[in-house]
């Protein structure tokens, strides 16, 4: 799909308070499957507010955050200089200018809840060609479906439904996305990655975080980081709607705090072979 400037336009201020961390192990058990141990360069591709580029930097001795929204990489270059990561190159580009504006090769190509954004067949064979021999890509992001859900540490769980019933009522049942609509699900990535030439795919879980506690505005910031339901698609219902989202979760919760499982952390992993 052709990229649309206007996706994310508002969202980043709200992207790092507003998404659910991705699980503790992540770096772990990248580095251990990977045999991670400081070289090589890694390839955040979509790397929006810099979650996995900031995450994972340690890691290599460079990493390259790529993402064509100039508020993302501006919120990524904050979280970095918060975190004391100096080792990041941050190009404000999309996916379909590589290798051009971040020539390879990588040790690993992340992609955090962003492959979908992007024409993936195409996206799929410049990663591979990136790569080094016995590199790999790592598709990145949350499932919950199919996935053991841990018990409630207490406070009541987002409610999700409500909240989505309000946007549609405000947007319409179509689901947007800047001046569009978003992507419908399509191939699955797996076979994507097996059909672009990559020698192997696997899909591995790592067990997310089963106690997040999220206060109000926190939730409330979680919708506004999304393309459906980013805040300039209110136009100047904005402040109306954000009322209502308060008053839904006032009753919810008369604490004003929620628990949110996202579910565990799956990485579809491609490799390259040796």
């Amino acid at each position: 799909m052709a990229y649309d400037p206007t996706i994310y336009e508002a969202a980043a201020p709200y992207y790092r308070r507003g998404r659910p961390p991705y699980a503790p192990q992540l770096e772990a058990v990248l580095a251990q499957e990977l045999r991670l141990d400081g070289r090589g360069r890694l390839l955040d591709v979509g790397c929006g507010p810099g979650i996995l580029t900031v995450r994972l930097a340690h890691l290599f001795e460079e990493a390259v955050g790529l993402d064509p929204d100039a508020g993302m990489l501006a919120e990524a270059r904050q979280a970095a200089a918060e975190r004391g990561v100096t080792n990041v190159l941050w190009v404000n580009a999309v996916a379909e200018a590589l290798p051009g504006v971040a020539p390879g090769p990588y040790r690993l190509v992340t992609f955090g809840q962003s492959f979908h954004w992007t024409q993936r067949e195409r996206v799929a064979k410049t990663a591979l060609d990136l790569l080094e021999p016995g590199a790999a890509v790592a598709l990145i992001g949350h499932a919950v479906e199919g996935r053991p859900v841990p018990p409630s540490p207490g406070p009541p769980p987002i409610p999700h439904d409500e909240i989505r019933a309000l946007v549609e009522r405000y947007l319409g049942s179509t689901k947007r996305a800047g001046q569009g609509q978003a992507p419908s699900g399509g191939e699955r990535f797996e076979d994507i990655l097996l059909g672009t030439g990559f020698d192997s795919v696997e899909t591995i879980f790592v067990p997310g975080v089963p106690d997040l506690i999220r206060d109000a505005e926190s939730v409330l910031a979680g919708y506004f980081s999304f393309s459906f339901s980013a805040p300039p698609l209110f136009g100047d219902r904005l402040d109306e709607f954000a009322a209502e989202v308060r008053e839904v979760l006032a009753v919810r919760s008369p604490t004003g705090l929620f628990w949110d499982w996202p579910g565990d952390t799956a990485m579809v992993i491609g490799r390259r072979r040796g």
